[in-house]
């Protein structure tokens, strides 16, 4: 398997998980309240990453003046975006609330740009215009409607900003550290954040909850999955992608979760969700291509063709 190939699978199989998680966390923040579900989810994320970092002994050891990096890395995520997203969970679905997260690679570019400086073709931008349209068409209803809080939405873009942010604070960091570094500190620095409002706004009605296997299992897999591995492959991606063309690849989480909300909790798809699924794939197809590599197919068709055209004229 060649690098590309592995890093493209990182991508996909993160995408996968965060694309359950918003089925997962509409489950648990039916029992616990948004900051507790967060906080549990790091603590148990911190846990098991720095158990597997540390057997495989891939924890580095941080410069001195990067600490303020990493903390301002772990105030946009998992701080902020966590608090946008299991927040603004409250007040929408979960399939609405994945199509504006899904949002993230149309602001990446501009992000991108100003900080970094890295360019983007036009290809690629008309393959995230194309897969916005069809994430959507995901979501839409047959009245071509839908509704949505503006609580939820404002929220939910806290965490889009968030995101964005994270991905160019990220870049700086990438080369000097690895994923398991990265992502162990990031969670253990977020808890450190969730812990005073924990015990502020939601530790008294914690103490009311009773114990179920109905929420601690979606909480684990939310820890497992989502905290960890997900960053892990996200990470990985981020670092030999750039932050484009990893993000482009959030568009396919909303596709994730409007199936996987039809298999699990009876969410039907109409024909506007099954046209936005293929939209968005073509868009995403689209996205990943370089100009350069479009112009060299174009001419190869072109000259192709032109060889073809001159084998009839002789034979004429």
């Amino acid at each position: 398997m060649s690098k590309l190939v592995r890093v493209y699978l990182a991508i996909f199989i993160s995408t996968l998980f965060w694309g359950f998680s918003f089925i997962w966390t509409k489950i648990v923040l039916s029992y616990l309240g948004p900051i507790t579900t967060i906080l549990f989810r790091l603590i148990i994320s911190t846990f098991l990453l720095y158990l597997v970092s540390s057997f495989l002994k891939k924890i580095q050891k941080i410069t001195p003046s990067d600490w303020k990096t990493i903390f301002l890395l772990a105030l946009f995520q998992p701080f902020l975006y966590f608090i946008g997203e299991n927040i603004g969970l409250t007040y929408t679905s979960s399939t609405v609330a994945a199509v504006i997260i899904a949002t993230i690679p149309l602001f990446s570019p501009i992000a991108s740009y100003l900080f970094l400086k890295e360019r983007i073709s036009l290809m690629n931008l008309l393959g995230i215009l194309i897969s916005i349209v069809g994430v959507f068409l995901v979501i839409i209803k047959p009245d071509l409607s839908f509704s949505v809080s503006p609580i939820g939405i404002v929220l939910l873009l806290l965490a889009v900003f968030s995101a964005i942010a994270y991905s160019i604070v990220l870049v700086r960091l990438a080369g000097k550290y690895n994923v398991y570094t990265l992502v162990t500190y990031q969670n253990a620095i977020g808890v450190l954040f969730f812990i005073p409002i924990f015990f502020t706004f939601e530790y008294h009605n914690f103490l009311s909850v009773t114990f179920s296997w109905d929420y601690v299992v979606p909480l684990l897999e939310l820890a497992v999955f989502a905290s960890s591995l997900a960053f892990l492959f996200f990470t990985y991606g981020i670092q030999n992608l750039g932050v484009v063309r990893a993000n482009t690849l959030a568009n396919i989480i909303p596709v994730f979760t409007a199936v996987f909300a039809y298999f699990f909790i009876g969410e039907r798809l109409n024909f506007f969700n099954s046209l936005g699924i293929a939209v968005v794939i073509f868009g995403l197809f689209l996205s990943q291509l370089k100009t350069s590599n479009f112009q060299f197919l174009k001419r190869k068709v072109f000259n192709e063709i032109e060889e073809v055209a001159d084998e009839i004229n002789s034979v004429r």
